[in-house]
């Protein structure tokens, strides 16, 4: 029994620390400047992305090799992802029939990286 348990808290640690270090860039809101993206592990230099309207967009500066992003579009169907780890940008989720949401890209921001 203490290994069932042992194991379902393990199990929900690691999905739960896939997108525990991703930054929202891009809120889903009119088109201006997003967040600033801070230098970290992959970024060597900061910068300030532009957003599109309707645009979710998370970052997630995981080592000195691997970024990864996903984003959607609050009028879109599709979640989209890529990362360095194979540089492809693919889909990896659908939305509901509303458009997508901020937590839906979040919960995808790693998705492309096991692609």
């Amino acid at each position: 029994m203490k290994n069932i348990i042992l194991g379902s808290v393990l199990a929900v640690a690691a999905v739960t620390s896939l997108s525990a270090n991703a930054v929202t860039i891009c809120a889903g809101a009119e088109a201006k400047n997003g967040a600033s993206v801070a230098t970290g592990s992959f970024v060597k230099v900061g910068f300030t992305p532009k957003c599109s309207a309707n645009v979710f967009l998370d970052g997630n500066d995981k080592s000195s090799t691997v970024y990864n992003v996903s984003a959607g579009s609050a009028k879109g169907k599709k979640i989209f992802a890529g990362s360095t780890v194979g540089g492809a940008v693919g889909v990896v989720g659908d939305c509901t029939s509303t458009g997508c949401t901020a937590g839906d890209v979040t919960t995808k921001v790693d998705a492309a990286e096991v692609s």
